[in-house]
């Protein structure tokens, strides 16, 4: 499993870069299975750390998706309401979920280094 290391972790596995841009880790996508949906969050939406912002549903079942920083969401990965498997196949990269212009990161984010480690 990828963990990227200049990205920051929550323990309900999204991940945060440093541009605001969030997304379910790679090991979240993979105990998904096949994702066949993604709700994103309306641009402009304010959120709070750990409030659920989006749902990914897979073959298997529906997941909730937390902010891992508090912040206004500025943008959604249009993509993905037409090809939602780019979560299965670029976690990092085409299948990220939303960006927010965040006013205060999560208090519980995790390092890769710690996230790999509660994870294995």
């Amino acid at each position: 499993m990828q963990t990227p290391s200049e990205l920051k972790y929550a323990a309900s596995h999204e991940w945060l870069a440093s541009d605001g841009t969030v997304g379910i880790t790679d090991f979240a996508q993979d105990q998904l299975g096949d994702v066949v949906y993604v709700e994103l969050p309306e641009v402009g939406r304010v959120v709070s750390a750990g409030e659920t912002v989006a749902v990914v549903e897979s073959v298997k079942t529906a997941s909730d998706i937390y902010a891992p920083a508090s912040g206004t969401v500025v943008a959604v990965n249009e993509a993905l309401s037409g090809s939602p498997e780019l979560v299965n196949s670029g976690a990092y990269t085409d299948g990220w979920l939303f960006r927010l212009d965040v006013t205060e990161e999560g208090s519980e984010l995790m390092d890769a280094n710690a996230y790999s480690a509660a994870n294995n």
